[in-house]
Formats: structure tokens, C-alpha cells, sequence
């Protein structure tokens, strides 16, 4: 409770700005900014859904209000969670569960999702519908949750800002959006393999994981690496950050892998369950 007090303290928001400008002059910022994006409009579909179906009962005049504070409020939450997740993820092993899980989160992006899941109640009155779509969103945004803390990489302002931004376009192109992804599929396993490359990062910047790593490139295999890639501007020894992009590149290979096999074998039990029906 005292963390979320501490929001709202004209301190806390005075250093919120005054790190704002800091980092958006960097172009690691903006890297990470369009990362967050993309990874919260992956991720948000269901989200999306979520919100046209609780609002489709109400009036025409109350839906757009509907749509609207209903997104308000999820921003909000989001916020918050992900501030948290972002807090604990200094602590030890947490980036190495959430970097597995992530890994989890993109594969399973690549398999074919059950019809009939995530059915939501039109609601009757505004307030009633804000509550739905608060409350689901809550339930169904652990994934973007830990892809977006994992992204932000501890900084508040970009996790802030990439939210803020990325939640309201979902809405407002929630049916676009969709469309894209559905005549698109690249575009899907491309986002997949983004948050296989996040989770990679995120478990090679784990506490418990860096003196490894460290302790790893700064010896034999460290320096032969730089003989090898150091042209190509990867270095591994003297605090090179070669091991990060190679756990990335792991990272990214273990997501399309597995993805293709999950998504192979929910192929083939649909198609089956399909048969076994029309016979």
C-alpha cells in the first residue's frame, strides 16, 4: 500500500520527470519504448475483446464511455502491477523465473488458441461494464504483466509511457489490430521471437546469474570469442555484453523451437477432435 502512496507523492513525480527527460535522450529508450508497444498489442487481443464484448450491451451513447474508462482503469492497474513486478525483479532468481516463464508465454503465442475460451457477459449499465473490464483485464494480463516489467528493464518512465500509449491504440484499433495478426502471421512469430530475445536478456541480467556469466566471458572462452566476433563489434571480455545477446539468441531459437512443435501438436489433436465429430 505504501508503494502505491508513494505515486501520487509530488516528489515521486517531480523524479519521474526529471528521469523522463533524462532517458528519452537516449536511443535505448526508444528501442525499448517500441519493444513494450508491440509486446502489449501482442499480448492485449484477448484484453481488447474483452472490452467490445462487456460494452456491447450498453447504449450506443454509454459504449464509447464505456470503452474508454474501462481502458482508464486498466492502464491504471497495469501501472501498478507492472511497477511492482519491475521492483522485485532486483531480487535475486526473480528475473531467471520470469525470463522461464516469459519463454513459456512467447511459445505459447505460437499455438492455436481453443474456441470458445475467454466468453465474457455483455453488462447492462456503464459502471457495471468498467467493472468487467477491469476486473478481466486483471486476470488475463499477468503475461503482458511480466513481458513489459522485463522490457522496462527497471525504469518507471519508459514502463509508464509504453503502457499509457499502447493500451489506449489497442482499443481504439482493437479490430485492426486483430485483422493484421490473423493475415499476417509473421508478424506473430516475429513478436515471438521478441519476447524469447527479452527473455534471454532478462535471465543474463538475473543477480544470481551475471558473476556466472561474467566469470564466463572474462575467461578462455570469453577471449575466444572476441578473437572470433569481436569484428563484427560482439565482445564478451572487459564487461562486453556478448553473453546477454548470445542468452537473447538462445532464448529466441528455444521459443520458435518449441512454439513449432506445441503448435504442430495442437494442430494435429484439432484436427483429430474434427474428424472424430464428423464422423
Amino acid at each position: 500500500m505504501n508503494w502505491v502512496l508513494q505515486i501520487f507523492d509530488p516528489a515521486t513525480i517531480s523524479t519521474f520527470f526529471t528521469q523522463f527527460q533524462a532517458e528519452m535522450q537516449q536511443p535505448t529508450f526508444w528501442v525499448a519504448l517500441g519493444k513494450i508497444m508491440w509486446i502489449n498489442i501482442l499480448l492485449s487481443g484477448d484484453n481488447a475483446l474483452v472490452i467490445a464484448m462487456a460494452c456491447r450491451g450498453l447504449p450506443p451513447r454509454q459504449r464509447f464511455w464505456g470503452m474508454i474508462l474501462g481502458a482508464g482503469v486498466a492502464v491504471g492497474l497495469r501501472i501498478i502491477f507492472t511497477g511492482i513486478v519491475v521492483s522485485l525483479m532486483a531480487l535475486p532468481f526473480l528475473k531467471l523465473v520470469g525470463g522461464l516463464a516469459l519463454l513459456y508465454i512467447a511459445a505459447k503465442l505460437l499455438v492455436p488458441e481453443d474456441e470458445g475460451e475467454g466468453d465474457v457477459h455483455a453488462a447492462a449499465h456503464l459502471w457495471a461494464a468498467v467493472r468487467i473490464v477491469a476486473i478481466a483485464d486483471i486476470v488475463m494480463s499477468l503475461d503482458n504483466v511480466i513481458a513489459v516489467a522485463a522490457a522496462a528493464n527497471g525504469s518507471i518512465p519508459l514502463l509508464v509511457i509504453g503502457l499509457a500509449i499502447s493500451v489506449p491504440l489497442i482499443v481504439a484499433g482493437a479490430a485492426l489490430i486483430m485483422a493484421l495478426l490473423t493475415r499476417m502471421p509473421a508478424l506473430v512469430w516475429a513478436g515471438a521471437g521478441l519476447l524469447g530475445w527479452v527473455a534471454g536478456e532478462v535471465m543474463a541480467t538475473d543477480p544470481a546469474v551475471v558473476p556466472h556469466l561474467r566469470a564466463l566471458s572474462d575467461g578462455p572462452i570469453g577471449v575466444s570469442l572476441d578473437r572470433v566476433l569481436g569484428p563484427i563489434g560482439l565482445h564478451f571480455a572487459n564487461g562486453g555484453h556478448g553473453a546477454e545477446v548470445v542468452c537473447g539468441l538462445i532464448g529466441i531459437a528455444i521459443v520458435l523451437v518449441v512454439g513449432s512443435m506445441w503448435r504442430k501438436s495442437a494442430q494435429q489433436k484439432h484436427a483429430a477432435e474434427h474428424a472424430a465429430k464428423a464422423a
